[in-house]
């Protein structure tokens, strides 16, 4: 794996492995970063050219040089696939999910295919999940990093899920959130609804929840792959919302399953 930080704008810090096929981008949950895609980088490298970023403001990403919107996150993994000479198979985690689809449908050539996991519509599909999103950055600024990952790490988890793993997502989080990044990713959740942009996705789009995940949920998933002409959608049994890390190896070989079809690559143990 190697890890560099490129300069399209804004300038971001990325997480690579795998040197054939298909190009295959990885962005993380608002509160992650490219850490949080080693079990990825690792099982998918065999068959795709993976990048992970941290988003900017994120991890090892410098800050943005002005505040970014939801177009703003999605205008520079935009330029990122441009840089890795596009178009790309597009992994979006949680709030990853959410640049996915809006990239998807602000750059169609470049995506050309999609992957949400336990991701969401936003949080401006009601009042109060806008206004609960928006107080996460005051929460973030009274608690400082590593409490606040404490306190909302765990619950991305299920019940089931080890203490290490739960530790381990404590920390990327810890050493992953800070402002004004966190701020900037917050406020585009609370102001994005992609109810009308998902029908718009044409390309192969595969849906994963974790049958545990109380944070977006599973009926949010079913939505997403509903209204999506080629969404199909997958549960990950003994997952909560961080499907990917809690169930690395299944989520692995859904994602490989999804790029035999979308990218035709051919089947590798």
């Amino acid at each position: 794996m190697t890890t560099r930080t490129v300069n399209p704008a804004p300038a971001v810090h990325v997480r690579e492995a795998g040197d054939q096929g298909p190009l295959l981008l990885c962005l993380h949950g608002i509160g992650s970063s490219s850490e949080s895609f080693a079990a990825q980088l690792d099982g998918l490298s065999p068959v795709a050219r993976v990048a992970a970023w941290d988003a900017p403001g994120y991890g090892r990403s410098p800050d943005p040089e002005h505040p970014l919107d939801l177009d703003g996150f999605a205008d520079a993994a935009a330029a990122l696939i441009r840089e890795r000479g596009g178009p790309a198979h597009v992994v979006g985690a949680s709030w990853g999910g959410v640049i996915a689809v809006r990239l998807a449908t602000r750059h169609p050539g470049l995506v050309a295919s999609l992957v949400l996991a336990d991701s969401t519509r936003g949080s401006g599909t009601s009042a109060e999940k806008a206004a609960a999103m928006r107080a996460r950055t005051g929460q973030l600024a009274e608690d400082g990093p590593r409490v606040f990952a404490g306190k909302r790490a765990p619950r991305l988890l299920s019940p089931l899920a080890p203490a290490e793993l739960v530790r381990r997502a404590t920390g990327i989080m810890a050493g992953a959130v800070r402002l004004p990044g966190y701020g900037c990713a917050a406020e585009s959740m609370a102001a994005t609804d992609l109810t009308r942009e998902l029908g718009r996705i044409t390309v192969p789009a595969l849906v994963l929840c974790g049958e545990h995940d109380v944070i977006t949920g599973v009926e949010e998933s079913q939505i997403i792959a509903g209204a999506m002409p080629e969404g199909v959608f997958v549960i990950m049994s003994g997952a909560g919302h961080l499907a990917h890390q809690e169930q690395p190896a299944a989520f692995n070989d859904w994602v490989r399953a999804h790029l035999r079809i979308a990218a035709r690559v051919p089947w590798s143990d």
